[in-house]
Order: structure tokens, then C-alpha cells, then sequence
């Protein structure tokens, strides 16, 4: 029987590397993007050998009207991925409510609005499972990244709450919180600064995005059965 898979921000370094780690185990993907044209296109052709469907749904998850362009696209539904993000950076001091607004959006209320209209799919199947894309900072907190520490510690207590509301209907939720990702979020930072935040890392590198992806399949496996209403770190030693 297929098996289909929600993934926003599929158009993201995590979204696009979870996307092809599902659609190489025999998921059929709903790949959300917003404004990345060309990287979703890359994606779609990228994913044709793998023989899944694939059905791309364009919206805008920070403003509310997103998620009932998105919601009104599902049909058979078996998983969630949700990968939408963004980091603003600098002094909450000088933060605008616009950037605020949006970021309480696109973090916090669309998961929550898709994931409750959602659910009725979810719960038909014996089993289903919705992994949340959260960060280290939504469980230590950072400087200069005030409101979306706020908005990722919000995603992992959203992840802790309703995993214990819905087990009993068989559906599973977890979150990942990576720690630094080779991604397009950290390409603000100077080549001496990721040196500097490596030095920090005990592992000593940056994570791959493949590396989140990883962690994501393991998390929709039947290896990971038993698990529901956790955090997984994957952040190289960096928080403990």
C-alpha cells in the first residue's frame, strides 16, 4: 500500500535532503515550498528516479492563509514532516513586529493549524507519525536569536503535548533539534566565523543536512516504534 508524506520547506537544505531520504525508501512526498523555484525544480528532477509520486504545493506559511492552500492539496496521509523556518538574527531590543508576527506564524501557529486539520487523515491509518524540525536553541536559548529560541522551544512543546493526546490513536510525534547545518540559514556567517563555531562543536564540524535526514527516517521507521514525545539532539556534543 503507498505510503505519503507531507514536508514542508521541502525547497530547504533539510527539506530537500529528508525528501530524497524518503522518496529512496518508497515515499510517495507532498514537497511545500514558498519563493525557491528553481531549487524545488532541481528537486523534482532529482526525485524522478527514485519512481514516487511527487506533488509540489506552493504557499506561504507565515501569513495565515498558507495552510489552507496546503491542507486543501492533502489526501492520503500517512506522515508530517514539518521543515518550515527561518532565523532572524539581532538584538530583540531592535526586533519589528512584523518580523515577530511572522515568525510566531510560520514556527508556531501554521504547524499547529495544519497538523489539527491534519490529523483526521493521520488518525485512519494504524499508524502514523509527525516529526517536528525544531533547534538546539529551542532547548538552551541564544543571544541575537531571541524570538526564535521562543518560537523553537514553542515546536517542542507543542511535540511533548500532543504526542501524549494522540497516542492512543496511533499516531506518533516527535521532534529533531539540530544543532549547526550546512544549509543556506548560516550563510550570513563569514568563513572565519563557521571556523570559530566549529572550534566550539566536540564533534568539530558542521552537521549535513543528510545527517537531520537520517535522523527524520528513523523517527517515521517501525525501528523507532516505541518512541513518541521526544527530542532528539542532533547537534554533534555542542548542548548536553
Amino acid at each position: 500500500m503507498k505510503k505519503f508524506a507531507l514536508i514542508t520547506g521541502a525547497s530547504g537544505g533539510i527539506g530537500a535532503a529528508t525528501a530524497m531520504r524518503l522518496a529512496s525508501e518508497g515515499w510517495n512526498l507532498y514537497l511545500h515550498y514558498h519563493s525557491n523555484e528553481k531549487r524545488i525544480s532541481e528537486l523534482l528532477t532529482d526525485l524522478t528516479k527514485f519512481k514516487v509520486e511527487i506533488i509540489p504545493i506552493k504557499a506561504d506559511l507565515s501569513v495565515e492563509s498558507g495552510c489552507e492552500q496546503i491542507i486543501g492539496n492533502i489526501f492520503q496521509l500517512d506522515a508530517i514532516v514539518y521543515s518550515s523556518g527561518n532565523a532572524p538574527f539581532g538584538l530583540f531590543s531592535d526586533l519589528e513586529d512584523e518580523t515577530m508576527d511572522n515568525a510566531i506564524q510560520l514556527h508556531v501557529k501554521s504547524p499547529l493549524i495544519l497538523i489539527r486539520n491534519l490529523l483526521p487523515k493521520l488518525m485512519r491509518n494504524t499508524i502514523s507519525q509527525i516529526v517536528i524540525i525544531s533547534s538546539l536553541w529551542g532547548q538552551t536559548g541564544a543571544a541575537c536569536e531571541v524570538i526564535y529560541s521562543t518560537v523553537k522551544g514553542a515546536q517542542i512543546s507543542f511535540t511533548k503535548a500532543l504526542s501524549k493526546e494522540v497516542a492512543r490513536s496511533g499516531v506518533r510525534v516527535n521532534c529533531v533539534a539540530p544543532g549547526a547545518v550546512n544549509t543556506g540559514m548560516l550563510h550570513r556567517f563569514s568563513k572565519e566565523e563557521l571556523e570559530s563555531l566549529e572550534e566550539e562543536i566536540p564533534l568539530g564540524r558542521l552537521a549535513e543536512p543528510e545527517e537531520i535526514a537520517d535522523t527524520v527516517s528513523f523517527l517515521l521507521s517501525p525501528k523507532a516504534s516505541y518512541i513518541t514525545g521526544q527530542v532528539i539532539a542532533v547537534n554533534g556534543g555542542w548542548y548536553t
